[in-house]
């Protein structure tokens, strides 16, 4: 399993155009991929869930990698967040 943390820089939190590329990269990986916001959680590949833990700028999120290809999903979304987000 693979874990990191990433606080949000962009003005806006993470909003429906940028969730949906966020989703969409998620979904390349076979790996379970959640994110957590304090003590809620959602499934990084439904747009819903994501959307519904409501992560402004300024909050951090916890992002949590398990699976056979979780090396390379942990590092493919962490870069993604970094750069979008």
């Amino acid at each position: 399993m693979k874990k990191f943390e990433f606080t949000i820089t962009d003005p806006q939190g993470i909003h429906a155009r940028p969730a949906g590329l966020l989703v969409k990269e998620a979904k390349k990986y076979e790996s379970t991929i959640q994110v957590f916001k304090g003590a809620r959680k959602g499934d990084l590949k439904k747009i819903f869930t994501v959307m519904a833990l409501g992560v402004k700028q300024g909050e951090a999120v916890t992002v949590q990698v398990e699976g056979a290809d979780e090396e390379t999903a942990a590092a493919a979304i962490e870069v993604f967040l970094r750069e979008n987000f």
